[in-house]
């Protein structure tokens, strides 16, 4: 059980950061693979915002809201001008500015581990089916969910949902309608950075902080947005569920495997369902 929850946790965190890639994929059509460097430096942030208050609530609240514009800002200066151009160039582009993100983050914080301290109400443990889970753990795991039933819920019941999935379908149809396609690719781009800086804040007392994490996070996310479909949210979950008790279970039983069987998973979906296992869209004549 204790695995179980472990593994499901994991694949929520994990969520967090794909959700937000498989967004600005989906409306924008870019390769993002800075995308993890924001996921780091959520984390940093969040870091020195305890360092600083010695809050951690204050730091997960605001974190998200001082990555955010920087998101928007990157979409418009950098990004915005590849959108026509291959996505090599683009994936070139975005893995240039996860190598510089990652010198500046050493530069500021050095090449040493950090560590955030969960708040003191959560640091116990709660036996759950016999096994003890860590209080912050669980917290972390509900708090993931509950941000994703929102995401859901706001892209698939609300007007601004809506909106982003018609510009992802038909930009030019909904430019015609009056629409600032520009302004929401821009500001869906930097929700999609706070949504990753978010992540980085609450895993930060679950794993040690270091550069590393941007290069970590982000191959394992595009093993979740290629299993669950490009674009495709609900697959998004689905993925992240199993690459999380993938890595979990993994990590107990067959320690030196777990990244052989990850991209094995990819290379298996590649091979097999190239639109994703858990992409239900059928093409219609």
């Amino acid at each position: 059980m204790a695995l179980t929850l472990i593994g499901l946790s994991i694949g929520l965190l994990l969520f967090l950061v794909a959700a937000g890639l498989t967004l600005i994929f989906g409306l924008l059509g870019v390769i993002n693979f800075a995308h993890g460097a924001f996921y780091m430096l959520g984390a940093y942030i969040g870091y020195q915002a305890v360092a600083s208050t010695g809050s951690f609530w204050l730091a997960l609240a605001l974190t998200p809201l001082i990555v955010l514009p920087a998101g928007a800002l990157l979409e418009r200066v950098l990004l915005r001008p590849l959108y026509a151009k291959p996505h090599a160039q683009q994936l070139v582009m975005t893995f240039g500015l996860i190598l510089v993100m990652e010198e500046a983050a050493r530069m500021v914080w050095g090449l040493g581990y950090l560590r955030v301290s969960p708040p003191a109400a959560l640091a116990g443990t709660t036996e759950i089916f016999g096994s003890y889970i860590g209080d912050y753990r669980i917290f972390a795991c509900v708090v993931a969910a509950v941000v994703a039933a929102g995401l859901l819920l706001g892209l698939e019941r609300t007007s601004l949902g809506a909106t982003i999935r018609a510009a992802a379908a038909n930009p030019r149809m909904l430019s015609c309608l009056g629409a600032d396609v520009n302004r929401l690719r821009m500001w869906t781009f930097g929700g999609g950075t706070a949504l990753a800086a978010f992540a980085g804040v609450l895993v930060s007392p679950l794993v040690p902080i270091d550069s590393g994490m941007a290069i970590t996070v982000i191959t394992d996310c595009f093993v979740v947005i290629v299993v669950g479909g490009l674009g495709n949210a609900r697959g998004a979950i689905a993925a992240s569920l199993l690459v999380g008790l993938l890595r979990a279970f993994g990590q107990q039983f067959a320690a030196e495997w777990v990244d052989v069987a990850t991209y094995g998973l990819l290379i298996f979906t590649l091979l097999i369902r190239p639109a994703g296992l858990f992409n239900q869209r059928t093409r219609t004549a």
